[in-house]
Order: C-alpha cells, then sequence, then structure tokens
C-alpha cells in the first residue's frame, strides 16, 4: 500500500491554516528539493517501502484526502475522550463519590501523560518495524474498548461479582447495595486511569505517525488537519452526548442510561476511524538518523533517551514548554468541570436541585456550541498569521541573490503602482503566533472571571462557548510552533549549510556593497542590514544544544509532559477549593445535592484564569521562528529600498 500522489493536491500555503485553503497553483516546489535528501532516499529495501520513500525524497505531496484519512482517527480519540470529560464527573458523582475525590481521580490524566506519551514515543523511535507506530495505535484502542465498555456497564459488572461472591442476601439486602456501590466505584476508578492510559498513547502514536510519513513541508499542514480532527470530535462527542440517545430505536435495546449509550456510540466511531487511519497509511522502516540507542528495547535505555532529549531540549521548545505548563493549569478546570459548571448555575437558577440528566445534557449542549466557536475560530484566526509569499524565501538562494531580488522586485512594484497612477502597496508582517497565542490566554482568563457576574444558564453557556476561541489557538499554535523549530533544526545540521555559514563569517559584513551596487545613500544601511542578518541566522544556529537532533516522538513527548504535569497542581488545589468553598453540602447524591448550593467549580474557573494570565506573560518570552525573523528583515529591507528609492 503506498500513498497516493495526486499533483493538485491542496498545498495549504500557508503551513498554518486550521482548515481547507483554496487550491493554487505551487510554483517553487521543485526548487524546494534539496539533492541531499533525494541522495539519502535512493535505497529501498521493498517495493513498498520504496514508493513511500520515493513520496517523501522527491517532494510528491500527500493530497487533502491522504491527510484526512491520517488524520480522522485523532477524532475517534476526541470522541473518546468527550466521554470522560462531558461525562466523567456527574458519572462519578452519581455513583456516589465525593466532589474532593472525584477531583484526585483525575490524578489519572498527568500520570498516564507524565509515563505513556514519552515512554511510548521513545520505545516506538527506537523500533526498527515499519509498524511501529500502527502497533500502539492498535493497542491502546483495544484498552479504550476494554474500558469504556466497562464503564457503560460498571454496576452490572458489579452487581454481577457481588452475586458471584454471595455478597448481601440480595438486591433487597442493604449490604448488597453498599457492595455494589462500592464495586462499581473502583471498576469506575481502574476504568478511568485505563482509559487516560490508552487515551494518551493513542495520541502520542498519531502524532508520531504523522511526523513519520508526513513529507517535511507538510508538517504543518497535517498537524492543522489534527487540530480540525480534534474540533470535529468535540462537535460530534458532545452532539451526541446533547442528543436523547434513548430515542433512537437500536440504541434504546442497550438499556441503562444516555452515558451508557454514549460510551457505546463513542466505541463504534473510535474503531472505524482507526480502522481507516491503520489500513490506509503505511510506515517506512526506521533509518538510524536520529539520536537513539541502538539497543533501544530495553527500559532502561528508553528512560536515558528521554532524558537525554530533556537535557539537550532546544531553548526556543523548552520555552514553550514552560507556557504549556500555565496554559494547562488553566486548560484542565475548565476541561473537566465545564459541565458540571454549567449544572451549578441551572441549580442556582431554579433554586432546587436539577434533573441530573437534564443538567449533564444542558451542559453537553453548552460544549457543543463551544466546539463550533472552536471550528470557527480556527477557520478564521489563522488568518492572522498568514505568510505573504512575497516576505518568504525563494529557494536556496545567497543573501546577494535576494537583496538583488528584493530590489528588482520593489522597482517592479514602484513601476506598476505608477502605471496603475495609485499608491505603492507594500507586503505587511503578519502577527507572530506567540502573539496570538498570548492574546487567546488573556481572553481566557478574562472569561473566567466573567464568572463572578453569572447567575443564568445562557449567561454560562456564551461564556464556555467563546472560550472555544481560546481552545482553538491551544490545539493550533504550540505544536505550529514546535513544527517550525524542529524543521529548522534539521536544515541547519547538513554539510553544506555549515560550510556556508563557516564561508559567510569570513566574509566583511559589507560585502554585499560590491556585487550589489547601489546610490551612496544605500550603502550606509546595507551593511548594517546584513550585519542583523548575519547575528540572526548566527544566534538561531547558537540556539540549540550542540547534539545530533533527537527524534520527533520523543520531542513531543517531552511536550506533552509540560502539558500534564499541571494536573497535579490542578487536582490538588481544585480538592483544597471544594473542600473550602463546599464544606457545608451534603455530597450523599440521594440528598440531592449533587449541584444545588454549590459554587466550588466557579472558583475552580477562576484559578485556572488566573494561571492563564500567567502563561500570556511567559508567552512573550517563546522567540519567532526563523521564518518569522527573515520575513520580518526582509519587510525592514523592503521599505528601506522603497524608502530611499532604488535605481
Amino acid at each position: 500500500m503506498t500513498f497516493p500522489a495526486h499533483t493538485n493536491a491542496d498545498p495549504d500555503p500557508t503551513t498554518q491554516i486550521a482548515w481547507p485553503a483554496k487550491k493554487t497553483k505551487r510554483t517553487r516546489m521543485n526548487s524546494l528539493e534539496r539533492p541531499s535528501d533525494l541522495a539519502e532516499s535512493s535505497g529501498t529495501s521493498n517495493a513498498g517501502d520504496a514508493n513511500v520513500k520515493e513520496v517523501v525524497a522527491t517532494g510528491r505531496r500527500m493530497s487533502t484526502m491522504d491527510l484526512i484519512k491520517m488524520s480522522i482517527s485523532m477524532a475517534g480519540a476526541q470522541v473518546a475522550w468527550t466521554v470522560e470529560l462531558g461525562y466523567g464527573t456527574p458519572f462519578l458523582l452519581s455513583l456516589g463519590l465525593s466532589e474532593q475525590l472525584t477531583s484526585l481521580v483525575w490524578l489519572a490524566g498527568p500520570i498516564s501523560g507524565l509515563i505513556a506519551q514519552p515512554v511510548i514515543g521513545a520505545i516506538s523511535d527506537a523500533s526498527r518495524s515499519k509498524y511501529r507506530r500502527r502497533y500502539w495505535i492498535v493497542l491502546s484502542t483495544a484498552v479504550l474498548v476494554v474500558s469504556t465498555f466497562t464503564l457503560a456497564y460498571c454496576q452490572d459488572i458489579a452487581a454481577f461479582f457481588v452475586d458471584l461472591v454471595g455478597g448481601g442476601s440480595g438486591s433487597w439486602d442493604p449490604q448488597w447495595t453498599k457492595d455494589v456501590k462500592s464495586t462499581a466505584i473502583t471498576l469506575a476508578v481502574i476504568s478511568f486511569y485505563l482509559l487516560d492510559f490508552a487515551l494518551n498513547a493513542l495520541q502520542a502514536s498519531l502524532r508520531n505517525l504523522l511526523l513519520d510519513i508526513t513529507p517535511p513541508e507538510q508538517l504543518n499542514s497535517g498537524n492543522a488537519w489534527h487540530s480540525r480532527m480534534i474540533n470535529a470530535g468535540n462537535i460530534v462527542g458532545f452532539g451526541f452526548g446533547f442528543l436523547p440517545l434513548a430515542n433512537l430505536p437500536l440504541l434504546r435495546l442497550l438499556g441503562g442510561d444516555q452515558f451508557r449509550k454514549f460510551c457505546v456510540v463513542s466505541v463504534i466511531i473510535l474503531v472505524a476511524t482507526v480502522w481507516i487511519t491503520c489500513w490506509t497509511q503505511e510506515e517506512q522502516s526506521r533509518e538510524d538518523s536520529l539520536r537513539v540507542d541502538k539497543s533501544g528495547g530495553k527500559l532502561r535505555d528508553v528512560l536515558k533517551n528521554i532524558h537525554d532529549a530533556v537535557v539537550n531540549l532546544p531553548k526556543p521548545i523548552r520555552r514553550v514548554c514552560y507556557v504549556q505548563v500555565f496554559a494547562f493549569m488553566g486548560w484542565f478546570p475548565f476541561l473537566f468541570y465545564a459541565t458540571t459548571y454549567i449544572g451549578q448555575v441551572m441549580a442556582y437558577e431554579l433554586g432546587h436541585e436539577p434533573d441530573l440528566d437534564l443538567a449533564t445534557r444542558t451542559g453537553e449542549f453548552a460544549l457543543t456550541i463551544y466546539s463550533l466557536v472552536a471550528v470557527a475560530a480556527g477557520t478564521l484566526l489563522p488568518r492572522l498569521a498568514q505568510r505573504d509569499t512575497r516576505l518568504l524565501a525563494h529557494g536556496d538562494e545567497d543573501d546577494d541573490t535576494e537583496f538583488t531580488r528584493l530590489k528588482s522586485t520593489v522597482r517592479e512594484w514602484r513601476a506598476e503602482a505608477a502605471r496603475q497612477g495609485q499608491p505603492l502597496k507594500l507586503p505587511f508582517m503578519p502577527f507572530f503566533l506567540r502573539n496570538i497565542w498570548m492574546g487567546a490566554m488573556l481572553f481566557f482568563g478574562f472569561l473566567t472571571f466573567l464568572t463572578f457576574f453569572v447567575t443564568k444558564v445562557w449567561e454560562a453557556t456564551v461564556i464556555v462557548s467563546l472560550v472555544g476561541i481560546c481552545w482553538s489557538v491551544a490545539c493550533w499554535v504550540p505544536f505550529a510552533i514546535i513544527m517550525e523549530f524542529l524543521k529548522e533544526q534539521e536544515q541547519e545540521v547538513t554539510p553544506e549549510q555549515e560550510a556556508v555559514q563557516r564561508e559567510w563569517t569570513r566574509r566583511p559584513s559589507h560585502s554585499r556593497t560590491r556585487s550589489t551596487p547601489a546610490r551612496p545613500v544605500l550603502t550606509e544601511h546595507e551593511p548594517l542590514l546584513r550585519r542583523r542578518r548575519s547575528f540572526e541566522e548566527h544566534h538561531d544556529m547558537a540556539s540549540a544544544p550542540d547534539a545530533d537532533p533527537v527524534a520527533g516522538g520523543t520531542i513531543l513527548g517531552i511536550h506533552n509532559l509540560a502539558i500534564v504535569f499541571p494536573q497535579f497542581i490542578v487536582a490538588l488545589v481544585s480538592s483544597a477549593i471544594f473542600h473550602t468553598v463546599d464544606a457545608d453540602v451534603d455530597d450523599d447524591p440521594h440528598n440531592h445535592n449533587t449541584y444545588y448550593g454549590k459554587n466550588g467549580v466557579a472558583w475552580v474557573l477562576r484559578f485556572g484564569g488566573l494561571c492563564a494570565f500567567i502563561g500570556a506573560a511567559f508567552a512573550r518570552k517563546v522567540p519567532p521562528t526563523r521564518t518569522e525573523k527573515q520575513m520580518r528583515r526582509r519587510l525592514a529591507e523592503i521599505k528601506l529600498l522603497e524608502k530611499e528609492g532604488t535605481p
């Protein structure tokens, strides 16, 4: 099985847009190919691998359908996660688990994230098998299916085991009821832990698969499709959670409540999407080009690889991780307690305990709108970072050639503007990715503090929905920044580029004026611009440690550590907040106090908003990518040429 190669594939030229872009012609495709890449990919082990390598090596692009089939499993994984996000807290509360203990159950998230993603990333990086990513995808899916079905039928399974061991005299016996309740809680907690471990393993393997089989120039497009599928999975998951599934004929036969039916639907979607990805995508055997221990099957070697990757993590990626720590200290309270927050607001508005299913479905409705807003924002917001192709590099041209091209281009623009009788319009610099990220975190913090004024369900729904704008940025910008830094790191280690840089450092900074003579007023600025270019490029080269590039799966696993680590803090802080704010409220669901009289979730959300403000401050420390710096420099040169005049 090989990749379809369509010459008219959607190029997604901005590399950042989180929704399909219009089809445009790509005129510089061949100029972006490196001869070294072609040479490295000439050797093949079998026919299937040869075709796959040819696709990557020759620059042939994956079509939009290829990207969809590769990313669709992320939608299935997100649907499975909505079971936990939308129903996890209400389900545990309905079993009789206290709110304080429920918050501690969510420690499954950080524990699984700390272990599953980096370890599986390192193990699969070390594997030479052509199934190294899909093996973990299938295995994780199997665990997800088992744990989800256990959650759906945990009370029935608990009753079966209690009857099997002879606990109590029957369903009328209070001891039997107590044993069933405690057994069901135990099964639910274990299943949630398994579900978290499997989800982390599945998502890590899907992102690693993206890095492995996607051509370098389409990595951001593939990542954008992952973001789209995450939002699509949210829409499907929260949409099914909102629908009255008991009214559907086939699902009515399953019995049980809305939660059980939703679990079954999510499993069907998950299995179908994973099958599509695993059946249509083919990996190639790993070549020993990455810094991975060749004995990588031992746990000690895996841990050593992870440790080395952490120590040698490039500074820009390290700073992104710092921001993610505080950003997700804000996100996890919202992701885990948004549905519960809607229920508490409903109880406050009604003045009594609402119907549990109605409150949960109302929360699911709010999250469905939130997902739709995230899709819309993911379509529009990336336009702010859309990169004008006139400011991008043209192939591998050197500094002299590029400056000559810029001068010629400005002359052509001026002549064209004069013919049309209009003022000259220069390209504009798009927003830096880090600035968009910072703005989204500030907006998120502002929304959480609006909870002080919320008294009605529709007001809470509006706030939850608007958070979708911030979530679309969170799913797009950090990964776009990291993948761009990874590509830059790969590009800067070639011997040819090292030789060019050594030659450039020996050249005088004003040498450009000899090869591109200009009027005397320009020669005063050209050396300054050249010095700034030389300094920026040298600084970019020095920003990464003098180590071989680490495997992409390992770096993404380390990035995930920064995402999941805050859950430990959030779980402990939220438990303390619930204990303080709702200390006088009876947690027994039989006393109808699941939502009524409680306000702890609102304070947990405000704590998350405060952390988001801190993350926004740290986002200013994330450096622009090299492409963004080069675009800014080229625009400065163009403005200078336009201001001073071009001969």
